[in-house]
């Protein structure tokens, strides 16, 4: 089955009135309140750095799920900074905290090259609910908007309406979204990367079912998905993205862990970033998993999903 696209004039284009990092900023408010801003009070509070000051200073990177392990080697690298060049001032020492922190992330920032396979199959997966669905829509509007064809591949074969959420996305994009009659997700998914072959398509998108990673069977099934798709592209898939919900914290670092073992997780998206405080999981996952993190999402909108860029990311966590 197709899902021919068009393009109805009742869909609103996505709002653009304050910029990405206006928007990240804004998104990043509730982790900024449990983080950035008990910084600023922390250090106007203490005149000295002393043992006291880094307590409290821990006790804000475990509320905010930075992690232990986190946790541990930013004060590591911060008290052998502030020995180093004998810090003796609050301000000075937030700064350095800043630059820690972007120190800490900066292995995470590796931006996503679509164009190095033609058609660039992604497939993608996730719990239930974590946004795997609307991260799709996202992402092929903004591939779009580099000039490139992108298909979309409806293997979500159990979620109840879940190809008619899809070819809603695929109709906001304009783009065309493989479905099939079949209940087999990976047959569905190998008949769209066949499809893409034909028609020259750039990239294509391919949706999973949610799944959590307790659940045996459906894992297994995942795996089936991959192996399919690589008998239909030998090469592929040439990117396995595992988009995680912000809103589940530490929980994060054992969705990657399984995930990865289960398909091979090449990169990241961290959605619904704008609804939590636990946003310093990213730090988290950085010392235990540092897969990159492609994308971040602080937002609804069609436009809230933007590459991760580690320095912008502590620039609007703290400012």
């Amino acid at each position: 089955m197709f899902f021919k696209s068009r393009s109805p004039s009742d869909i609103p284009p996505a709002a653009k009135s304050t910029g990405w990092l206006g928007r990240l900023k804004a998104g990043l408010t509730k982790t900024r309140a449990a983080l950035a801003t008990p910084f600023t009070a922390l250090f106007a509070r203490h005149t000295r750095i002393d043992a006291a000051l880094y307590e409290e200073l821990e006790e804000l990177l475990i509320t905010a799920d930075c992690g232990v392990a986190a946790t541990e080697h930013i004060l590591t690298a911060l008290k052998a900074h502030v020995k180093q060049e004998r810090i003796e001032d609050s301000a000075e020492l937030r700064t350095a905290l800043k630059a820690i922190l972007a120190e800490v992330l900066a292995p995470l920032e590796a931006p996503l090259d679509v164009t190095l396979h033609k058609p660039f199959v992604i497939m993608l997966a996730g719990v239930n609910g974590a946004g795997t669905t609307t991260t799709i829509g996202k992402l092929a509007k903004r591939y779009q908007e580099q000039g490139l064809k992108v298909l979309l591949a409806a293997g979500d074969t159990f979620r109840a309406a879940a190809r008619e959420q899809l070819a809603v996305w695929g109709e906001r994009n304009q783009v065309e979204v493989i479905g099939g009659n079949s209940q087999d997700p990976a047959a569905v998914i190998f008949d769209a990367i066949q499809a893409a072959r034909a028609r020259h398509i750039d990239v294509v998108l391919a949706d999973t079912a949610g799944r959590l990673p307790t659940q045996l069977h459906l894992m297994d099934e995942i795996r089936k998905v991959r192996r399919v798709i690589e008998k239909a592209d030998p090469s592929a898939p040439h990117e396995v993205l595992l988009v995680l919900d912000a809103n589940t914290g530490q929980n994060a670092l054992a969705q990657t862990q399984a995930f990865g073992e289960a398909i091979g997780v090449t990169g990241l998206v961290l959605t619904k970033l704008d609804g939590t405080a636990k946003g310093g999981v990213i730090a988290a996952l950085a010392r235990k998993h540092p897969v990159p993190v492609r994308y971040i999402g602080v937002g609804e909108g069609l436009d809230d999903l933007q590459t991760f860029r580690a320095q912008e990311f502590v620039d609007a966590l703290f400012e």
